[in-house]
């Protein structure tokens, strides 16, 4: 029982007598401090007191924005079968339109008493969404991590996919294809992947030589829809390579190309980010930035579970290396689409 105190007093940051409080149900404790002893209890692998005890299993949140995008279904398959390995469940949550927020999703979290939560594109990559839920989490000390970049305030563990060294590939590809115009389409200004996507950019295209001005850049939704009509703004511009931050975004740019009445790649060529299931069948196959999705999704279990299990974690992000995969959307520049950029 000693030891019991000293290790959950420890995990949360409070005296052993305040444990003792909250274990026997003594007044005098705030409900974030109750709560954090509780979780702790949990995490730490001991049994609640038979009247603080209520029906629990080991659960893993996960909680993605949306399905439609694929690269989401293959992240939470690889996520899943890591943790039924590791004897957890996991809980999928999926934010809808006028369905659950993700702060709603961590509070049925909570109340399912589960050992941790692993976020995906969610609020955290937003630097102007609201974050009081992971603040929460944070005082709660409820292990969690995070994929992909993350708001810099949140001191959360983080895995993700190196935005600098995917549109180096991309950009680089397209300038040894002859391309010296080239565009870029990304996510809302406040997405922290996006800015470093443009970070990396403009400063690869400075070591070129190319200019990078206000007109390079357009900004869209993460689907066929935002790809279609940020990369229309480029095309009509005379940019003849296109940059997206994701695959749907880039079969958007695709049907711009066409709708204004040019092909791909015959006149634009476009790469897209994250290789998700069936971009080697689309028409054409399309030239992507691969997400080692597989790779990514262990390593996140793995720091949830260390973290489930007491080890000692730190906030320091580990970055994966992305892989160029050429296919059919992008070629050689044409003298014409050349000459019509410039």
């Amino acid at each position: 029982m000693t030891r019991r105190l000293a290790e959950v007093a420890k995990k949360v940051g409070v005296s052993e007598a305040t444990v003792s409080r909250v274990l026997n149900s003594k007044p005098g404790v705030s409900e974030s401090t109750r709560a954090a002893v509780l979780t702790a209890l949990d995490v730490l692998g001991y049994e609640r007191p038979s009247q603080l005890r209520g029906e629990r299993a080991r659960l893993v949140g996960l909680v993605l924005p949306e399905l439609g995008n694929p690269i989401f279904p293959a992240l939470a398959e690889v996520v899943g079968g890591a943790l039924a390995q590791r004897g957890f469940t996991p809980v999928l949550c999926t934010r809808t339109a006028g369905g659950l927020s993700e702060a709603d999703y961590v509070e049925m979290l909570l109340d399912q008493q589960v050992s941790g939560v692993v976020f995906a594109g969610g609020h955290y990559a937003e630097a102007d969404a609201p974050h009081d839920h992971y603040r929460r989490l944070l005082e709660l000390r409820l292990p969690v991590v995070l994929v992909n970049a993350a708001s810099e305030a949140l001191g959360f563990p983080c895995v993700a996919t190196d935005d600098a060294v995917a549109v180096e590939q991309a950009f680089g590809h397209l300038l040894s294809l002859g391309h010296e115009r080239v565009g870029l389409v990304l996510g809302p200004r406040d997405h922290v992947p996006s800015l470093r996507k443009l970070m990396a950019f403009t400063e690869a295209a400075r070591r070129a030589g190319v200019d990078v001005g206000p007109e390079t850049v357009e900004r869209g939704l993460f689907s066929v829809e935002g790809g279609q009509a940020a990369a229309a703004r480029l095309v009509r511009q005379g940019f003849t390579g296109i940059i997206c931050a994701s695959d749907p975004q880039a079969l958007g740019a695709i049907r711009a190309v066409r709708r204004l009445g040019l092909s791909a790649p015959g006149d634009v060529s476009v790469v897209g980010y994250d290789d998700s299931a069936f971009m080697n069948c689309t028409n054409p196959p399309l030239t992507t930035v691969r997400q080692p999705i597989e790779a990514v999704g262990r390593a996140a279990v793995t720091l949830l579970v260390g973290q489930i299990e007491g080890a000692s974690v730190t906030a320091q992000e580990l970055l994966f290396e992305p892989e160029l995969v050429v296919r059919g959307s992008t070629a050689p520049v044409r003298a014409r689409a050349l000459a019509a950029a410039v």
